[in-house]
C-alpha cells in the first residue's frame, strides 16, 4: 500500500476531528435523551399518585356528593402550594436571545429594559405603581421561559466554576424544579403603567410575575447590623436614664438610700476631710451612737447586699452585647442578628476559576459602533443610518460590550472543547461579532441587527 500523500493526510485528519466532535455531540444528545427519560418518568409518576389518590377519595355511586363550594378548590390548591401563576407583564429588553446576555444584573450597567404592567392583571395598571418611583431598585421575580426543557438535576456545572460540580441550590442556575429567577434592577423611571429598568439580565419575552421594592435595612444584613446597634445604643442609654430615675425616686422615698449613695459617690481623697461631717449626719438619721468604722462597715454591707443583683445584671447586659453571645429576647423588640447579621458567600464567587478578560475594539469596529444613533436622535440625514433603541450612546454601548466580554459569556463546554473561536451574541440593534483569545475577547464587526430580529 502507498503512503499517503500530504493533501490525503491532512484531508483524514479533518475528517478524524469531524468525527471526533460528531461523538461527543451524540454524547451530548444521548445524555439530554437520559435526563428527558427521568424527567417523563418523574412526571408519569406523578400523575399515576394523584390518580390513585383521585380514586381513593371517590365518594360511593349511592351517596350523593356534597355541593362544592366554589372558592373551596382554590383554597385548598393554595394550602396545599399548588397555584397557577399569572404574569402580570412582559419584559421588552436590549437582550433578544439568550447567547451574551449577562448572567447576573452588576454586569452589564447599561443594559436597559422596560416592563409593562398588563390590563388583565389590574383594571388602572398605572395605580399599583403609585409610591414606587420612592425606591431606586426593585426585585424581580420571573420566569426561565427559554430553558428548553423542564428537566432538572441535583448538581450542575456553573460556567464560573470552568466544569466543577455543585449542588443546583448553592448556584443560580436557570434549570430548577420551579424554573424561577430573582434580579435586583434598577428603577430608572415610572411613565404611566411602565417601568423602565437597567442594571438587567432578562431576555425579551421574559415573563414576569411579581415586583418587590429593595429596602437595605430589611434585605442588606450589614445594614440590619448597623440599625441593630444603633437601637441597642439607644435601648441602653434609655435604660441608664430609667435606671438614674428610679434610683432619684429612691433616694426621694428613702433618705437612707441618699447617705450610702453620698458615702459610695465620695472619693478617696475627700473621704478623710468629710469624716466627721459624714459621721454626724449618720448618727443624726439613725441615732445610733457608734464609732465611724462601724457605720462604714454597715453601709458597706447594706450597698453590697443591694446592689448585688444589679451588678449582676449589668454584668449579663455586657455578656449580652458581645458579639459571641446570643441577647435574650425579652430585652428588644425586634430580632437581633449578632454575627449572623455578616453575609457570608462561597469562595468561587469572589474568586472564580475562570477570571475576567480584557476587552478589545478593532478600529472597523469602533466605526461601525460610533455610527449608531441613539432613538431619541432623530435628523434627515441621519435616516440612514442605524439607531438604538435602549442604549443612550455608542459610548454607552461599548460600556455594554466590555461588560458582557469580561465575564466571558461562553458555556464550559465552547470554552474547553469548541475549536471555534468565533462569538456571536445581540445587544439591542446590534449584533456583535468577537473572537477569544487567551486572556482576551476582541470585538471585530459591530452590525445592525436583521430586521426579523429586531421586529420581534
Amino acid at each position: 500500500m502507498s503512503p499517503l500523500c500530504d493533501c490525503c493526510g491532512e484531508h483524514v485528519n479533518k475528517l478524524n476531528q469531524q468525527i471526533s466532535v460528531m461523538r461527543k455531540e451524540i454524547k451530548n444528545l444521548r445524555q439530554m435523551l437520559d435526563s428527558a427519560v427521568r424527567g417523563h418518568r418523574k412526571h408519569m409518576i406523578a400523575i399515576q399518585s394523584a390518580v390513585s389518590k383521585i380514586g381513593l377519595c371517590e365518594p360511593d355511586k349511592d351517596q350523593t356528593p356534597p355541593p362544592c363550594s366554589p372558592a373551596a378548590s382554590p383554597q385548598a390548591a393554595l394550602e396545599q402550594g399548588n397555584i397557577q401563576t399569572l404574569p402580570i407583564g412582559y419584559i421588552t429588553s436590549c437582550f433578544s436571545v439568550k447567547t451574551g446576555t449577562p448572567r447576573q444584573p452588576t454586569i452589564c450597567g447599561p443594559s436597559r429594559a422596560e416592563l409593562r404592567i398588563q390590563q388583565s392583571v389590574f383594571n388602572n395598571p398605572e395605580h399599583a405603581l403609585v409610591g414606587l418611583e420612592q425606591y431606586s431598585h426593585v426585585w424581580i421575580i420571573f420566569l426561565f421561559h427559554k430553558n428548553g426543557h423542564l428537566s432538572y438535576k441535583a448538581k450542575v456545572k456553573p460556567p464560573r466554576l470552568n466544569g466543577q460540580r455543585v449542588g443546583v441550590y448553592s448556584t443560580r442556575s436557570p434549570h430548577r424544579p420551579n424554573a424561577l429567577g430573582l434580579t435586583l434592577a434598577r428603577l430608572d423611571r415610572i411613565v404611566g403603567d411602565t417601568i423602565h429598568l437597567s442594571n438587567i439580565d432578562m431576555i425579551a419575552g421574559t415573563p414576569v410575575l411579581d415586583i418587590k421594592p429593595y429596602i437595605p435595612e430589611y434585605d442588606n444584613p450589614d445594614s440590619r447590623m448597623s440599625s441593630d446597634e444603633t437601637t441597642d445604643i439607644l435601648n441602653l442609654q434609655k435604660d441608664c436614664d430609667d435606671q438614674s430615675g428610679l434610683k432619684l425616686e429612691s433616694s426621694d422615698d428613702d433618705d437612707d438610700d441618699d447617705d450610702f449613695c453620698s458615702f459610695l459617690s465620695t472619693d478617696k481623697s475627700k473621704a478623710d476631710i468629710s469624716v466627721t461631717d459624714s459621721s454626724q449626719l449618720v448618727s443624726a438619721q439613725f441615732s445610733l451612737h457608734k464609732d465611724l468604722n462601724d457605720v462604714l462597715e454597715e453601709v458597706e454591707a447594706y450597698v453590697t447586699q443591694r446592689d448585688l443583683c444589679q451588678l449582676s445584671c449589668a454584668r449579663e447586659d455586657e455578656v449580652s452585647h458581645s458579639p459571641k453571645t446570643k441577647p435574650p429576647d425579652a430585652t428588644v423588640d425586634h430580632p437581633c442578628y449578632g454575627e449572623e447579621a455578616y453575609s457570608t458567600i462561597a469562595g468561587w464567587i469572589r474568586q472564580p476559576p475562570v477570571s475576567s478578560l480584557e476587552v478589545r475594539f478593532t478600529p472597523q469596529a469602533e466605526r461601525e459602533l460610533a455610527d449608531f444613533l441613539p432613538k431619541h436622535l432623530s435628523g434627515p440625514s441621519e435616516s440612514d443610518r442605524p439607531r438604538f433603541k435602549f442604549l443612550r450612546s455608542p459610548e454607552e454601548a461599548a460600556a455594554a460590550i466590555r461588560g458582557v466580554l469580561s465575564a466571558d459569556p461562553r458555556s464550559v463546554y465552547r470554552r474547553t472543547r469548541c475549536r471555534d473561536r468565533l462569538f456571536f451574541f445581540t445587544l439591542d440593534t446590534a449584533d456583535i461579532t468577537c473572537w477569544f483569545g487567551q486572556g482576551f475577547a476582541e470585538v471585530l464587526q459591530v452590525r445592525p441587527v436583521e430586521q426579523h430580529i429586531a421586529s420581534m
